[in-house]
């Protein structure tokens, strides 16, 4: 590697360096006219100084020598291109020059300093439009120039510094699309190869095939160049070479993947399982494979048929067929299986698995995603990259009996998605569907067009055909029975087998468990054969009374004959409370787990069970899951009538097993159950085995379900009861078992539904523990999920003081927290902070009935979230720009979203599907609504216009055009006559929605109309503005009725409550405020945001608010109370600086309130409040004595005080910009300072005279403040990616609340100072930071 220096102003090339690489600058441009770069040639004859390039070398190295490095490297001078074997060393080894560099210039020739923003009113930077335009983001090789180095510093044309990566990343992601994580510096084999092949689509190279070599470092890999050979035969060899490399990594990640080793149909545990006999179900079967092989554009085939008819034997013939001919994707009896079908078919079809591994690595927590989500990117996104070439063109899945999954919600989302599989256009993907005809399926099948499924009933077969197929089957599995015991060749006989399908009445699952239970006799089968037949009625019965009498003979049977009256009660009686468990349970388990969880003797069950193999599927290994032979036997149980003295009673059931649980969770949970003692273990990082140890499958079942089966038995909890004493000793035990189990949100759901089925009026107390764990439980939700120990740490420590779940577990506080944070005294009305967003929250909506929320972003996603949990729901990924509005369609169905990429889109709520994407606007879309009837959509652009859509076709209806400025608001009345829209020419605007008339303007806002809404009644209009007000109309006359004045800054987002009477607003200072609207009196202040609030909206029930802000969270508050935090109050701004005196006795702060504050670091108790600034206070310092404070300002000065009285001392006055950054030398005399006049000032503490001044060519970056304890030594505590963090140990998560954006540390105190204005002080014990058991 050969580099320029400077010597006697003058550039001159070293010799080519391999070993002892000094540390060089590196330069990153966009090329020129070949004329005009200057060439290895040129330097070496010494000519090229008359090129235009050669500026750039000059200020390279002018920058490089003003940095302190002697040598830099630029592409057009360093490398011999006319050598070809240094030209491809140098193309393979650019990736690493590029990161081993200490710094990278990029220089930006198309970027004036100083260029107008004329395209885009909210750009923040004087050049940031021509930033976004330039064309080095479009070039193939800037690519790796922009990832590799650690430090990038990008300049102007004219040689200004704009900036660097780091303070310009959002910026940056958002020109790029490439996260925030890799421009950090995260390892590239972090991101899946898809993803980084994804940032270079838009970008361009002079020779097409350096479109494939210029990704060689983005994939850490080496090739030879081929000039020649073509763009696809270069991406070819890239794409052979990263296979290689990555090949091994694929089943590594797919292991990380769950997968449920029963669900295949050959699954070890399924093997004793049958197929259809030869000649039977003959036309049936010939109908699937016809459909399979076809070109049938119905995906989907649903067999249905009542209990016992076979279905399950016909999907296993079916997949044993394909699966013999490579063509089964995936196969299970339904559980919740995505991901096991994502396996399957990765492990069935080679081709596939690449494509999985990469969508696995690229969400690592996919397991926790939504139906939606996991099927998109696990199953149908990789199905459409396969190549018809390399794979069949047609693959089977198989779910059998979808009628198990007893959620209804669930079973409609899943044939959605399921039926989205008629969108492959790649490979063909048939989908096979068994169930009984329950009334939800029958639903969701009849909401997929009738073009897209094949139906078939099989109940509806012939009687003749299937008594045909009973009698073969009997025949087959009886003369067997027969071989074995020697019975004769012709036992049983025809007589007695045409007796047998009479009584089977065309249940296969009759005949089956009739040959289970005959073969279980062994030399005694014809005994029980004759038990059969006289058991059952001479003549044909109905299906169901049939195998009423085949379980009866099974039960009976099991209870010996030789048992005296008395001891058969007792057995019979053991026997029920055994079988009612098992059939009343959520989820099966194994023998063991059942065993422990009823508290019963294994050989005790093992026995009663010894006798049940005809009705249970009992594996021979006692810790796999053992489950009924055939749902049938559990509606039979259940049903007095059927059963009579075996009768299971549902609710005693569902009691006892709530009470097993309990029991159970009273005895096994504990403080640390896994023994990991970190309090900042994450959940992520713990092996599923070490989990499965320290919580079996009973003990995570008993967390999963004791509350389910508590309300299902229908008995009450009482104050005082097993439930409240559990809950008083184990709650926290319970929700960090819930925590490493992955189900916090199950956790929270459980809680709510305990709340809503305990009546306060009866059970006081225990109603109020559990609504006090509700809030505990959802204002911790985030560190329960990553790192559960955090409950006895920040979960405790944050909450508030009167908190019962704290004043009842307070004694679990680590005592090396020594000194804990003022906090609120009671629950605040934020309910729950939704994080999840990368970027601005800029709209939030409730659903109609109240159960979700959906939110977009600058991050270019729509997200739906539980709101009674909080946790998220779906990911609507397909907007190429930032979505700027969003709403629910009226009944619940859809979303619409509005997007910077121009484009409105509708999705289905459900399954997240695209519906419709709406073009027309020619800027970028802000706002969007539903009609009242779901049928239109209405969208308002900066391109000044308002459209009508039909939400059904997509076509546009209506142009509205008036507006002389951007819409940013629009709004349909409850009657869907007119439309309400607000613009940046100051207006709000009605139109007629059926002529696109404009009604009337009202007139009256000073400044940009950000937000508008109608009344729910229609007669009033709301709208939302910068100049602070909002404002109500009379939307018939357009009379003005109400200012609503109280916020400091721009008002963003306006809604009315659902009854009219309240509006809420949210604004650029922070808060979301409730207005009363007959009166325009203030009724609620709620803050919490740590940024503008960009939209609000009421709950349906008007109970609560939604609000999302630029700190890229949602809040939901509710909206009866307002209760705001407690903590160190004073500021009424931003806190931007903190710091310790040096005997840590005392906290200075510095806020953009223009103030000075000083804080008792013991008490918490504001001391001083220092007044002299006429702006933001930056940076604030003691002096190493601690006699004075020095602070900075926005106001141009540095300032003096004395610590002791507050008095102003010296006003150093000579910066001509802001002041970012102060400090005192060690003996007092000196004070430095830092300003945005790309200065550094150097005073007399004394005399306040200028005593050295330093110029920089461009903007100094402040740097981040360190504190020293008094041996001045730096303090191993910090804060982290809301974390406190000691060395590099997580010790306390910092919830939304008390995230700070200063920081200040003295020994093991550390103080940190919030947007909120307030401070909040922590100081920890020396030693180790662990959780330990009392």
């Amino acid at each position: 590697m050969r580099f320029l220096e400077l010597k006697n102003d003058e550039f001159a090339l070293t010799d080519d360096i391999i070993n002892n690489i000094p540390h060089y600058v590196i330069l990153s441009h966009t090329w020129g006219a070949d004329t005009e770069e200057v060439t290895f040639r040129d330097l070496k004859d010494g000519t090229g100084k008359d090129k235009t390039g050669y500026r750039k070398i000059r200020f390279c190295g002018e920058q490089a020598k003003h940095d302190g490095l002697q040598y830099f490297w630029i592409d057009t001078c360093c490398i011999d291109k006319s050598n070809n074997t240094e030209l491809a060393e140098a193309i393979n080894s650019m990736f690493r020059w590029y990161r081993n560099a200490a710094k990278c210039y990029v220089y930006l020739s198309d970027v004036p300093r100083d260029a107008p923003n004329t395209d885009d009113a909210f750009c923040q930077l004087p050049w940031e439009s021509a930033f976004r335009k330039s064309r080095w983001f479009t070039r193939g090789w800037t690519l790796q120039e922009l990832i590799a180095p650690k430090s990038v510093e990008f300049f102007s044309r004219y040689w200004d510094q704009l900036g660097n990566k780091t303070s310009l990343r959002t910026i940056i992601h958002e020109i790029t699309g490439i996260p925030d994580k890799a421009l950090q510096g995260v390892p590239l084999s972090d991101f899946t190869v898809t993803e980084r092949m994804s940032w270079a689509e838009q970008r361009e190279t002079t020779r097409e095939e350096d479109q494939a070599y210029s990704l060689l470092g983005i994939f850490g890999v080496c090739m030879p160049l081929l000039y020649s050979e073509g763009k696809k035969h270069a991406f070819k060899r890239l794409r052979e070479v990263i296979n290689v490399n990555s090949s091994e990594l694929d089943l590594e990640v797919l292991r990380r993947l769950p997968y449920a080793v029963d669900a295949p149909f050959n699954s070890y545990t399924k093997q004793d399982q049958s197929i259809c006999l030869p000649n039977t179900r003959v036309g049936l079967l010939n109908e699937i494979y016809k459909w399979v092989d076809s070109e049938d554009k119905r995906c989907i085939f649903w067999l249905n048929g009542l209990a016992g008819t076979g279905k399950s034997t016909i999907a296993r013939t079916v997949a044993r067929k394909y699966f013999e001919q490579n063509r089964l994707g995936a196969s299970f009896f339904f559980q919740k299986a995505e991901e096991i079908i994502a396996v399957q078919l990765a492990h069935n079809a080679l081709s596939f698995r690449r494509y999985i591994s990469e969508a696995a690595k690229e969400q690592i927590d996919i397991v926790n995603y939504s139906f939606h989500d996991q099927w998109h990117q696990l199953v149908l996104r990789p199905l459409s990259k396969l190549n018809k070439r390399l794979s069949p063109f047609s693959y089977l899945l198989i779910v059998d009996a979808l009628d198990e999954c007893n959620n209804e919600d669930h079973i409609r989302t899943i044939l959605q998605l399921l039926a989205e599989v008629q969108l492959l256009t790649t490979v063909r993907l048939r989908v096979f569907l068994t169930s009984r005809p329950n009334i939800s399926i029958r639903r969701g099948i009849c909401d997929i067009p009738q073009a897209e499924h094949q139906d078939f009933v099989l109940h509806s077969i012939r009687p003749t055909i299937v008594n045909h197929d009973i009698y073969l089957f009997l025949k087959y599995n009886l003369g067997i029975i027969g071989q074995e015991w020697t019975f004769g060749a012709n036992w049983p006989g025809e007589e007695v087998l045409k007796q047998l399908v009479l009584y089977a009445c065309g249940l296969f699952i009759w005949a089956a468990t009739a040959c289970r239970f005959i073969r279980e006799g062994k030399q005694f089968a014809h005994k029980r054969l004759n038990t059969l037949l006289k058991g059952s009625s001479s003549i044909i019965t109905a299906p169901e009374k049939s195998l009423n009498e085949i379980y009866l003979a099974v039960l009976k049977h099991s209870i010996s004959s030789e048992y005296l009256d008395d001891e058969k009660k007792e057995v019979r009686n053991i026997l029920k409370h055994t079988l009612g468990s098992i059939v009343v349970l959520l989820l099966p388990l194994s023998i063991s787990s059942l065993c422990r969880l009823l508290h019963f003797p294994k050989k005790d069950v093992d026995r009663t069970f010894e006798d049940l193999y005809a009705i249970f599927d009992i594996p021979e290994d006692p810790t796999r899951p053992f489950r009924l032979h055939h749902p049938s036997f559990r509606d039979f149980l259940l049903n007095k009538d059927r059963c009579g003295e075996f009768w299971v009673d549902r609710k005693k059931a569902h009691q006892n097993l709530a009470a097993k649980c309990i029991q159970l969770m009273s005895q096994t949970l504990k403080k640390d159950v896994c023994e990991l003692f970190a309090p900042g273990y994450q959940a992520a990082q713990v092996e599923s085995s070490r989990i499965q140890k320290c919580l079996p499958p009973e003990v995570q079942y008993a967390c999963l379900y004791w509350v389910q089966h508590l309300q299902k038995s229908g008995s009450r909890a009482y104050d005082g009861g097993k439930a409240h004493r559990f809950l008083q000793s184990h709650l926290l035990h319970w929700l960090e078992a819930l925590g490493w189990m992955g189900k916090t949100s199950e956790g929270i759901q459980a809680i709510i539904s305990l709340e809503a089925y305990i009546p306060a009026t009866e059970s006081p107390n225990l109603h109020a523990f559990i609504h006090d764990a509700k809030r505990f439980a959802l204002y911790s939700r985030l560190a329960i999920e990553q790192a559960p120990l955090q409950l006895y740490c920040s979960a405790l420590v944050f909450s508030p003081e009167k908190s019962i779940v704290r004043k009842t577990f307070e004694n679990y506080i680590p005592s090396w927290i020594q000194r804990k944070p003022r906090v609120q005294a009671h629950w605040s009305a934020a309910l729950q902070t939704l994080e999840g967003h990368f970027s601005y929250v800029t709209s939030v909506a409730f659903s109609p009935d109240g159960k979700q929320v959906v939110s977009g972003s600058w991050d270019k996603t729509v997200r739906l979230w539980d709101a009674a949990t909080g946790a998220a729901l779906q990911m609507l990924e397909g907007h190429r720009s930032s979505v700027n509005s969003v709403a629910f369609s009226p009944d619940g169905k859809q979303v619409v979203s509005g997007s910077g990429d121009k484009k409105v889109r509708l999705w289905d709520a459900a399954t997240g599907a695209t519906l419709q994407t709406l073009e027309g606007h020619s800027s970028s879309v802000y706002s969007v609504a539903f009609f009242s009837d779901g049928k239109q959509v209405v969208s308002g652009s900066w391109d000044r216009t308002v459209q009508l859509w039909d939400a059904s076709t997509g076509a546009a209806l209506q142009t509205l055009k008036g507006h002389s400025s951007f819409v940013n608001s629009v709004a349909f009345s409850s009657d869907g006559k007119q439309v309400v829209s607000g613009s940046g020419d100051k207006t709000v605007q009605l139109w007629d929605a059926s002529t696109g008339a404009a009604l009337r303007t009202h007139k009256g806002h000073s400044s940009y109309v950000t937000s508008v809404a109608f009344s729910p009644d229609g007669k009033q209009v709301v709208s939302g503005s910068w100049d602070k007000t909002v404002r109500l109309w009379d939307a018939s006359t357009g009379a003005a009725l109400q200012t609503l004045e109280g916020h400091s800054s721009s008002v963003n987002c306006v809604a009315f409550s659902s009854d009219g009477k309240q509006v809420v607003s949210g604004s650029s200072d922070e808060t979301v405020r409730l207005w009363d609207t007959a009166t325009g009196a203030a009724l609620q202040t709620l803050e919490g945001h740590s940024s503008s609030v960009t939209s609000v909206a009421f709950s349906p029930d008007d109970k609560q608010v939604v609000s999302g802000s630029w700190d890229r969270t949602v809040r939901l508050w509710d909206a009866s109370t307002g209760a705001g935090l407690q903590t160190l109050e004073g500021y009424f701004s931003y806190v931007y600086s903190v710091a310790f005196s040096p005997d840590g006795k005392k906290v200075v702060s510095g806020s953009s309130d223009k103030t000075v504050r000083l804080w008792d670091t013991v008490t918490g108790a504001a001391l001083r409040t220092l007044e002299g600034h006429s702006s933001s206070v930056n940076s604030v310092a003691f002096s190493f004595d601690g006699k004075q404070v020095v602070s900075g300002s926005s106001d141009k000065t540095v300032r003096l005080w004395d610590a002791a009285t507050g008095a102003a001392l010296q006003t150093l006055e000579g910066h001509s910009s802001s002041v970012n950054c102060v400090a005192f030398s060690s003996d007092g005399k000196k004070v430095v300072s830092e300003s945005w006049d790309k200065t550094v000032r150097l005073w007399d503490a004394s005399t306040g005279a200028t005593l050295q001044l330093e110029s920089h060519s461009s903007f100094v970056n402040p740097v981040d403040s360190v504190a020293f304890s008094p041996n001045s030594t730096l303090s191993t505590l910090h804060v982290s990616d809301y974390w406190v963090v000691e060395h590099k140990a997580d010790i306390l998560w910092l919830p939304p609340d008390y995230r700070s954006i200063c920081e200040a540390i003295w020994d093991q105190t550390i103080v940190l100072g919030h947007s909120s204005g307030k401070l909040s002080f922590l100081q920890f014990r020396q030693g180790p930071k662990l959780i330990v058991r009392s």
